[in-house]
């Protein structure tokens, strides 16, 4: 039999444990589907006395990953330990030297130095597989480097924090406020230590900016993804987009204009009936647009210990057969600089306000919106309180330039009570 394919598993949270637990259970269906056993020789962690529901007595212990990263009985280096700096750069950087490949579920390392780390893996002949950093369990990557090679990508869209669709489907499904479900959300220990990292889009930002990076064949360039969170999103504007047969969604969207890379992570609205619009909890969506092959969808669970563990497994599995390529879909060097553009595809746009109840208000909006250039394409006033009247209006076809330049004209009106609420509607 081949010689075995040796791991060395550094993070032994939730995922490394996953992997450690996949290996125990599964040595024998692995070894038939990669022609050759895989084992682990060793792992790392700080704390070794730690109760991890997990046999660790045969695997060599090291408490410094880029000690792991450096050892002769280690052929793969497993990174699941996370963050962009720190250990986790200076053992995958480590590893590299030594002449090991990586596997690892860390976007944020990727986000940031992907585009270093890839060129230096290539150049050494190494190879990076990142399955698991993107969307939890489902197989995007190997999705868009493979199956879709053959096409041209027109368009990367999806729900990529399973968090935020979670705090979203539960504020409508119970009438919440953001303030409550969020906080639920913390005490399920669905947020990151920095919150902001969810609710705040960069996580999803991160794997957005990946996915981007293999569609268009360029170069990791997360700094230019305009990001907006869901802190802004109240139970009001649910309500009254399901009113009108929409939902809201932290979306990512990312395609390739004359003008450049479009990448944005925003709230958007979308329709009720549509794919994204029924995907409940903290499931994860993709959709992926080919010229040959349409449209695909891909969903799944996007995270958790059996879905990101099974995404680390299919990587290593794929090494042991041999199947090696460029870490983004083609050589490092090759990658386009991309250059950074923001949306101006004419979408239609919810636009939710609160004017003071005095005649000639609505009328005041109607001209804003007319000097602007926008028609109004849906209407509807809600019931009156404290001398003022919420309205909603959904508009047709319009870019975000015009929806700013309304924005800033309402404001000069004398009829605005609080902030309006801008959201883009999502053609899917």
């Amino acid at each position: 039999m081949p010689d075995p394919l040796r791991l060395g598993i550094a993070g032994l949270g939730t995922v490394g444990i996953g992997v450690v637990k996949i290996v125990q259970a599964h040595a024998d269906l692995i070894a038939a589907r990669a022609g050759r056993p895989v084992v682990i020789s060793a792992v790392s962690a700080r704390d070794r006395t730690k109760n991890r529901d997990a046999d660790l007595s045969g695997y060599a212990w090291e408490v410094d990953p880029v000690a792991l990263a450096r050892r002769a009985d280690v052929d793969v280096f497993v990174e699941v330990m996370g963050g962009s700096e720190g250990a986790a750069r200076a053992a995958t950087e480590a590893a590299i030297a030594a002449g090991k490949d990586v596997v690892t579920a860390n976007k944020a390392l990727l986000a940031h130095h992907g585009q270093a780390l890839a060129e230096s893996a290539e150049a050494a002949g190494r190879v990076i597989r990142f399955e698991a950093a993107v969307a939890g369990g489902i197989p995007v990557i190997k999705t868009l480097t493979e199956g879709l090679a053959g096409n041209r990508i027109t368009r990367v869209m999806g729900v990529m924090n399973g968090t935020c669709n979670y705090i979203l489907t539960r504020m409508e499904s119970a009438g919440l406020p953001y303030e409550t479900v969020f906080e639920e959300a913390r005490q399920l220990g669905y947020l990151e230590a920095d919150p902001t990292l969810d609710v705040g889009g960069i996580d999803a930002g991160h794997k957005l900016s990946l996915l981007a990076s293999i569609a268009f064949g360029t170069r990791v360039s997360f700094d230019a993804v305009e990001l907006e969170g869901i802190e802004r999103v109240s139970i009001d504007d649910i309500r009254l987009a399901a009113d009108m047969g929409l939902k809201i969604k932290l979306l990512g969207v990312a395609q390739m204009t004359g003008r450049g890379l479009e990448q944005r992570m925003s709230p958007c609205l979308v329709p009720a009936d549509s794919p994204l619009g029924q995907l409940p909890g903290g499931t994860n969506m993709v959709v992926l647009e080919g010229d040959s092959v349409g449209q695909i969808v891909l969903r799944g669970a996007g995270a958790g210990q059996g879905p990101t563990a099974s995404a680390v497994m299919g990587d290593v599995i794929d090494l042991a057969r041999g199947v090696r390529m460029p870490t983004f879909g083609r050589p490092a060097t090759t990658l386009d600089a991309a250059i950074a553009a923001k949306a101006t595809a004419p979408a239609e746009h919810y636009l939710r306000m609160t004017l003071q109840d005095k005649p000639g208000a609505l009328a005041k909006i109607a001209t804003v919106l007319g000097e602007s250039g926008i028609s109004i394409n849906r209407m509807r006033q809600y019931g009156h309180a404290d001398a003022t009247a919420p309205v909603l209006i959904v508009t047709h076809k319009t870019t975000r330039d015009s929806i700013d330049r309304a924005l800033a004209g309402f404001a000069a009106t004398g009829v605005m009570v609080g902030e309006p609420v801008a959201l883009r509607i999502e053609p899917v």
